[in-house]
């Protein structure tokens, strides 16, 4: 049976550190920084291909805050990656987020 690797993309942040290039509603994740693409469309085909690379692959699932939701869906659309877009409703930090996408995994 293939082993199935389901990526987990956590898109949180509020664009404090980089400021004023990000703000808070538009974080350092959505931004093109270092390739003509931002660094969440990057991270997301880098998921994709080492995904499908000898694996059976699986969708990332995108954990970001609920202002983000359109923003994660609108990047991802633009270079055909399809995710499971999970929301939190607060900022918890990243051990929460990673509980949340283990528990939307299985």
């Amino acid at each position: 049976m293939p082993r199935v690797i389901v990526p987990v993309i956590l898109c949180g942040g509020s664009g404090s550190r980089l400021w004023p290039l990000s703000r808070q509603l538009l974080p350092k994740q959505f931004l093109p920084l270092v390739t003509g693409r931002t660094l969440l469309q990057d991270t997301a085909l880098r998921a994709q291909e080492a995904a499908g690379d000898g694996f059976s692959g699986s969708p990332p699932i995108v954990v970001c805050n609920e202002a983000h939701r359109f923003l994660v869906d609108d990047q991802l659309a633009e270079i055909g990656v399809t995710a499971r877009i999970v929301l939190e409703p607060a900022g918890r930090s990243t051990a929460a987020a990673v509980a949340v996408a283990a528990i939307a995994a299985s």
